[in-house]
């Protein structure tokens, strides 16, 4: 079965720092673009950061400069690095990615099931 499966949430204080990871697991031809989306409550889920298979990022303004996107080929993971965190940046993240399955197969669309990131004092 294939799954992204995600870690590195937590608790931190303002000015902080936290490492989000994302593994693709399963049966695996390539993994295209990535990306993470953040999800704060009552509110609609934006995109944060997105790199390209070959490695070219874009970020959300309100993350750039803070905020630094990469990927382990060898290993289909993703990751961000959260530097000077604020109480803005409290969400629930979600990693997304573009898996194709077999060669010469479709693209598809994973999500994975997030994971709580709290910055508080």
């Amino acid at each position: 079965q294939v799954q992204l499966v995600e870690s590195g949430g937590g608790l931190v204080q303002p000015g902080g720092s936290l490492r989000l990871s994302c593994a693709a697991s399963g049966s695996i031809f390539n993994v295209n673009a990535m990306a993470w989306y953040r999800q704060a409550p009552g509110k609609q889920r934006d995109l944060v950061a997105t790199i390209a298979g070959d490695g070219s990022t874009n970020y959300a303004d309100s993350v750039k400069g803070r905020f630094t996107i990469s990927r382990d080929n060898a290993k289909n993971t993703q990751y961000l690095q959260m530097n000077s965190l604020k109480p803005e940046d409290t969400a629930v993240y979600y990693c997304n990615a573009d898996l194709r399955l077999r060669r010469a197969g479709p693209i598809l669309n994973y999500w994975g099931q997030g994971t709580q990131v709290t910055v508080s004092s």
